[in-house]
């Protein structure tokens, strides 16, 4: 018998996403002979205990039976318990400084750690993740944040809504002036930032257009690989190429600072890739960008004016662009930032029911016969030897 537990969020403030929904608890216990799921009574969840009670999902506070812990966030290095199997984001892969506490405890109490982040197709494409929501959730705020600066119309907050069917309903009659937008990026979260796009009736228009031409309607561009970089040497644009040797590659986006009002910011950040643009050109009079959505939200990465990440009950602060000192939002002589850390938390059982049936269909047959080279690859720690992880 392999007993998966669910657990309760412990980071504050809490995650209310789940790693399987009461229905999908109920499926595994009737499709998989010899696997049972408990889910960790929680205040917090955006399924609650009754919930997962009715659908046969045992709730309890103890979960030290289990042989397999899924949860969200980091887990609180007060709450591991030793020798566990756990499956979570643990935001380490970049040698994040704030989660080594939480890293030493997993090797001290000798647990094996497979980080969600790193569970990939063998053509390096992520299984799991909740970048779609996070597209969705960041794109309507940004055009939220802009429609407060401007006064031109008004949204609504995502979170009101039960789901995304509802936020759907919410956009009849809106009808939005005539904006340009720049979306960067080509993976989930750029697709959720596509997907509001098209439901808003924004436009798309191809690059060389949106940077020559004015609109009468609201139009976007979408901007990835070899219309957002080139190598320094030749212009040159090789995927593999820019993600082995970043630091040979310039970026293309300065332009587009010039031309748009939003920019919704969808692409993966690390230290050696250049940035969208710097502080320099954020101070010049003739940088237009009035709202930036930066969804993939990297604290001072891609977009340098990203001070920290903001809550979802006051997701916008501004930044005033010549002192770059955060201050509040729709200031004159500011550029506003909607850099929320936890965006699906927004439209939680849409992104956890949708988390979910790609754990079941990718990763739990893996789990139960004990291991496959998708969970080898993904396991960061080994029965607490991280070299002996592959």
């Amino acid at each position: 018998m392999l007993t998966i537990g669910l657990l309760r969020e412990g980071k504050v403030p809490a995650d209310n996403r789940v790693a399987l929904t009461p229905a999908q608890g109920k499926w595994i216990q009737k499709n998989a002979p010899g696997v049972r799921v408990l889910a960790q009574s929680s205040p917090d969840r955006c399924y609650t205990d009754r919930e997962y009670t009715s659908a046969g999902v045992e709730v309890t506070d103890d979960l030290s039976n289990c042989d397999v812990l899924l949860g969200i966030k980091e887990v609180t290095p007060d709450a591991l318990i030793a020798g566990k199997t756990y499956l979570f984001f643990s935001h380490t892969k970049k040698e994040q400084p704030y989660n080594q506490r939480m890293f030493r405890t997993i090797l001290d109490k000798k647990i094996t750690l497979i980080d969600y982040e790193c569970l990939e197709h063998d053509d390096g494409q992520r299984i799991l993740g909740f970048g779609f929501f996070a597209g969705v959730v960041g794109a309507h705020n940004g055009i939220m944040a802009y429609g407060k600066r401007t006064g031109l119309y008004q949204l609504g907050r995502v979170h009101q809504q039960q789901s995304l069917r509802e936020l759907i309903h919410t956009y009849f009659g809106l009808r939005l002036p005539e904006i340009k937008v720049a979306v960067t990026g080509s993976g989930r979260v750029a697709h959720g930032v596509l997907e509001v796009m098209n439901l808003l009736e924004i436009v798309e228009v191809e690059p060389d257009e949106f940077l020559e031409r004015n609109f009468s309607y609201p139009v976007f561009t979408q901007l990835k690989g070899a219309a957002l970089y080139g190598r320094i040497k030749d212009g040159g644009y090789q995927r593999e190429d820019f993600h082995q040797r970043p630091q040979d590659y310039r970026c293309k986006f300065l332009p587009y600072t010039l031309t748009a009002d939003i920019l919704m910011n969808g692409i993966y950040w690390d230290r050696d890739m250049p940035r969208l643009f710097e502080w320099e050109d954020l101070a010049r009079p003739e940088f237009r960008i009035a709202t930036i959505a930066d969804i993939t939200d990297d604290r001072e990465g891609s977009v340098p004016c990203n001070l920290g990440d903001t809550p979802i009950s006051d997701p916008v602060y501004g930044v005033d662009k010549t002192t770059r000192l955060r201050t509040g939002p729709y200031l004159p002589g500011s550029i506003d930032m909607m850099a929320v850390g936890n965006l699906p938390n927004e439209l939680p059982r849409d992104a956890s029911r949708y988390f979910g049936e790609q754990l079941i269909k990718h990763v739990l047959d893996p789990l139960v016969r004990g291991g496959s080279p998708i969970i080898e690859r993904a396991t960061m720690v080994r029965e607490g030897r991280a070299d002996d992880a592959v």
